[in-house]
């Protein structure tokens, strides 16, 4: 089918309004396998993060692998011939994404310093609960419907029973990452919701990813090397994993994520969105012997069932991120 309709697309999960014109065809077997290994290399994130952690601070590692992304992110689209423009009334606003985008991944890889990686995976996909909840009071008619409001419940009591598990506490510090993770869902839903509701809407995801990538490695380096906190232990493995990250996740995963939205329905896409938290908790065991917990085990489904209920639309619309979390 040839669609030109518009689509709901988030910056970050949810909601920019853009438009696709290229042919859709059904989700094949190569395609389901595809998506499949960006939602595990999106988990796995998680565990790469906190282990280059070791090697680098938490800011300096934001910084240095946005740096690292931003050239061949700009050479793709370069290359596709996609839309770039920082004279079109949307720079000041880029740069505004670009604060939010820093906070983000600054609070999400500070937080691995406290808790685990099962943990933070649980709560960082809170995201887009707290889009809706947005969504509700600043896009009018946008109201949070009944399915959406089911999943909220959902999600909140599994979030309160990640809280209250004591025993898949790595430390006693570990509500200071819990709360970190948070923060950061929050700073993603800003982004997301910034995208739609200001001039960002007619940006194209690669522009709006610029400006993120843009912005947090000119501000995050020299922060960090002016507070003196750059380089820990590194050494060999940690450079392969960091270079792992900015390869295989921050540009692959980006690159084929736009792919499969250019050529499989949205909500097909969409739906493998909830495989990554899933695959976060599996990698945090499988590597670093997270402790998972039944209670962890109940809630992941909680709040897998909310994302569920939180993205089900009565409309034709359909929700879908445009830009995975990296």
């Amino acid at each position: 089918m040839d669609t030109k309709a518009p689509i709901l697309i988030s910056g970050s999960g949810y909601i920019r309004q853009g438009f696709m014109s290229q042919k859709i065809r059904q989700l094949d077997a190569l395609g389901a396998g595809i998506l499949i290994g960006i939602s595990a290399l999106l988990g796995l994130n998680q565990v790469l993060v906190k282990l280059v952690n070791v090697g680098m601070a938490p800011v300096f590692q934001v910084g240095m692998r946005s740096a690292c992304a931003f050239l061949p992110v700009l050479a793709w689209s370069l290359l596709r011939k996609k839309r770039l423009s920082i004279t079109d009334g949307t720079f000041s606003l880029g740069l505004l994404n670009g604060v939010f985008f820093s906070l983000e991944f600054c609070l999400l890889f500070s937080a691995l310093e406290y808790t685990s990686v099962a943990r933070v995976s649980l709560f960082f996909y809170t995201m887009p609960f707290w889009v809706a909840l947005g969504a509700h009071f600043l896009i009018p008619g946008d109201s949070i419907n009944r399915y959406q409001l089911s999943g909220l419940t959902l999600a909140g009591l599994g979030v309160y029973l990640v809280f209250s598990d004591v025993d898949s506490q790595p430390s006693q510090k570990a509500w200071i990452g819990d709360c970190l993770s948070i923060a950061a869902a929050i700073c993603w839903a800003a982004i997301a919701l910034l995208t739609r509701t200001t001039r960002l809407s007619t940006c194209t995801p690669e522009m709006n990813l610029l400006y993120q990538l843009g912005f947090s490695s000119l501000v995050l380096i020299p922060i960090a090397v002016l507070s003196g906190d750059t380089f820990r232990e590194m050494d060999f493995t940690i450079t392969v994993l960091f270079a792992s990250q900015v390869i295989f996740i921050t540009c692959f995963a980006f690159l084929t994520w736009f792919w499969a939205l250019s050529v499989y329905p949205i909500n097909s896409v969409a739906s493998f969105g909830l495989l990554t938290p899933i695959s976060g908790v599996f990698f945090g065991w499988l590597i670093l012997d997270d402790i998972i917990t039944y209670l962890l085990l109940v809630a992941l489904v909680l709040i897998a069932g909310g994302l569920v209920l939180v993205n089900a639309r009565p409309q034709a619309q359909v929700s879908i991120e445009d830009r995975p979390a990296s």
